[in-house]
């Protein structure tokens, strides 16, 4: 039993607290990240999807979004391949992100990202419903489970697109890497030579095919050929509404929240930390 004898205490106490509980979600939190791959590096990518110009100013919002929820995590962020829009925004773009339990928190943002608002490019500022597709992927250096034949994959080399340095966009270091088998496709153009960018490509292609070989097995298991939940437009996990009203609400838990402004500038810990739970 503690005794409270001034205002003093009790504002003492109550900071104590707060700290306290703030200490217990963290430490919550990284129990539910137990997951294999749940303690490595992410490649995180995002696609504007229907609605073209809309839609990939959309991905440039959220590509902001992750980069500024990174940077409030610490974490290392670069982006590695980045096709721009013809007007405005991306069309797609993949970020790795180096940092403590990267993909164990990002892997909960994988879906479709929709977002409803009075369209800037629009001459009658009518309203309009755009989607983006955000995929992430554990870095996988090494596994036993996949084996690629580099017989199998088609290497292409083009010359690297937007800002650069003393070698970036003057030589042909940007690398396509094409599994014919599987039809994946994986590049990287941000590294300063060929051999760091096919270094950079064939991890994000291990990782495309681990999880294709895990979705394939997880069909079997359950006699439900075709009903993966794939990252595609169907899957769509978030919501962002600017107009008529401000919403961010995840469909997944119901968590929702009237500060858009916030969630922009990369406060989403709380739906990640929502979904962790949902998942366990």
């Amino acid at each position: 039993m503690v005794e409270i004898s001034s205002e003093e205490d009790f504002a003492s106490l109550q900071k104590e607290y707060t700290t306290l509980e703030k200490k217990w979600e963290d430490v919550e939190t990284s129990l539910y990240l137990s997951g294999e791959f749940d303690s490595h590096n992410c490649y995180l990518t995002i696609s504007g999807g229907a609605g073209g110009t809309e839609a990939q100013d959309w991905a440039a919002m959220l590509m902001r979004m992750y980069l500024r929820y990174c940077e409030r995590k610490g974490w290392e962020t670069e982006i590695i391949e980045k096709t721009d829009g013809q007007e405005a925004g991306i069309k797609s773009a993949t970020i790795h992100i180096k940092g403590n339990m990267a993909f164990g928190f990002l892997h909960c943002e994988r879906g479709a990202h929709r977002l409803v608002r009075l369209s800037p490019f629009n001459a009658k500022s009518l309203r309009q419903t755009s989607f983006a597709l955000v995929e992430a992927m554990p870095e996988i250096t090494e596994t036993s489970e996949v084996e690629i034949d580099m017989k199998d994959v088609r290497v292409d080399t083009y010359r690297s697109s937007g800002a650069g340095g003393q070698h970036v966009n003057k030589t042909d270091s940007a690398i396509r890497l094409t599994h014919e088998p599987s039809g994946i496709v994986v590049a990287c153009q941000n590294g300063r030579s060929q051999q760091q960018n096919k270094i950079q490509a064939m991890n994000m292609l291990r990782a495309k095919l681990l999880e294709k070989k895990r979705l394939e097995e997880a069909d079997q298991k359950e006699g439900l050929k075709g009903a993966t939940k794939s990252a595609d437009f169907g899957q769509q996990i978030r919501s962002y509404v600017l107009h008529p009203y401000q919403m961010v609400k995840d469909l997944r838990t119901n968590t929702e929240t009237g500060n858009i402004d916030a969630v922009l500038d990369g406060d989403i810990q709380f739906f990640i930390d929502a979904e962790l739970r949902r998942e366990v």
